[in-house]
């Protein structure tokens, strides 16, 4: 069974008055273990559709399975669910919490899947340790670079093991020595 299955997804947007059409009919089959690159100009909807395979937003048309569950068809209890269980997912603009510590940050996932505050903590310093911010734990967003910040959000989307993870331009705030790490 594959991990991701789109069937002629659509989604359109209201700006005003203008429909707008970000997606027309996408089909993609993404088997456990594959790792896929979407790529192409700005505006052409690849956020869109990464936020659909996140289960962040909702198609207009189509049909979207993750594990073989039909997401439009989930209640918004069992999406939120499935998101924390199951997709980790490194935003562009990283959305981070800004009175929380980069520890905090990395945190919040395992505490909502219950884990005990110090299991989450010892869990999360660990994964800012992988990516090279032992010196950082403690410093809130505001007090790291760009860089630094998304490195938080990649640690963040990696803390809970998670089946999926979505990331859209992972490596943009990044210096090169870092991205290819």
């Amino acid at each position: 069974m594959p991990l991701i299955e789109i069937r002629s997804i659509k989604k359109d947007y209201l700006l005003g008055e203008t429909i707008v059409r970000a997606l027309r009919g996408v089909d993609l089959t993404i088997d456990k273990g594959e790792f896929v690159a979407i790529w192409g100009p700005s505006g052409s909807g690849k956020t869109t559709l990464l936020n659909l395979i996140g289960a962040i937003d909702e198609p207009t048309s189509g049909q979207l399975l993750i594990d073989g569950q039909d997401i439009g068809l989930l209640p918004d209890n069992k999406r939120t669910e499935l998101r924390n269980k199951s997709i980790g997912f490194i935003f562009q603009g990283f959305n981070l919490i800004p009175v929380l510590s980069a520890t905090e940050n990395v945190m919040l996932p395992l505490e909502i899947k219950g884990m005990s505050i110090s299991k989450a903590k010892d869990t999360a310093v660990r994964r800012l340790n992988e990516v090279g911010l032992s010196d950082f734990v403690r410093n809130r967003p505001d007090k790291m670079s760009g860089g630094q910040q998304q490195r938080v959000a990649i640690a963040r989307a990696l803390v809970t093991d998670p089946s999926l993870v979505i990331a859209d331009e992972p490596t943009a705030n990044l210096d090169s020595d870092t991205s290819r790490n």
